[in-house]
């Protein structure tokens, strides 16, 4: 199995450190920034590197030959039909809700927002409309009272993630496709980003 990492910052890297703990052939690790942390993690493990052209974009040659499966950790480039197609079964993303719930660059801050008592994560197949691919993976877990986005993304859904892409691939090693569940778009929600609130003007004297 033949993979493509793309990704940065700490789950970037604990999504490579998790592919290099199993048989697979990490052939390249894709970044959008030279000094990111997954960008040293690639150069440690001797991974060959690319850095994207456009940091909005992946593109096709950006992509190992022969590539098997692109993953994306913790990246927000847009992976197009084009670098897809380098890619025998295409390309699978993690995004931390219950897809189609949330979608969007806010999910983790969106399930606290909104008062969910139940968050999770999904595996899905990279498409057009963000965040709007087929599932391959999914799972939940229990949001805690009070807790942050921060907490709640560190304690739970960044494991999680680093778990079902694992899954996943296992899956794919074995059967040589991937799984691929609709979404159902009746209950698709967005997860724009939240704007911070400006803080109120002081009282008169």
């Amino acid at each position: 199995m033949k993979i493509t990492l793309v990704g940065s910052r700490h789950f970037g890297v604990a999504v490579l450190n998790m592919l290099k703990a199993r048989d697979v052939d990490l052939a390249r690790v894709v970044v959008a920034d030279a000094e990111d942390r997954l960008a040293a993690a690639a150069g440690e493990a001797g991974v060959d590197l690319a850095v994207q052209k456009d940091p909005k974009n992946v593109a096709a040659d950006e992509i190992a030959a022969g590539t098997d499966l692109i993953i994306t950790a913790h990246s927000h480039a847009r992976v197009g039909k084009d670098a897809l197609a380098v890619s025998r079964l295409g390309g699978i993303g993690y995004h931390p809700s219950l897809l189609p719930r949330h979608r969007g660059i806010a999910a983790v801050e969106w399930t606290i927002k909104e008062g969910d008592p139940i968050a999770g994560g999904s595996i899905y197949h990279l498409a057009d409309r963000m965040d709007a691919g087929a599932i391959a993976a999914q799972d939940w877990c229990f949001v805690k009272p009070g807790e942050t986005a921060r907490e709640l993304w560190e304690r739970a859904l960044a494991p999680l993630g680093i778990e079902l892409i694992g899954r996943v691939v296992d899956y794919a090693k074995a059967h040589g496709d991937l799984p691929a569940k609709p979404q159902d778009e009746q209950f698709a929600t967005k997860a724009p980003r939240i704007k911070e609130e400006a803080p109120a003007p002081a009282p008169a004297p």
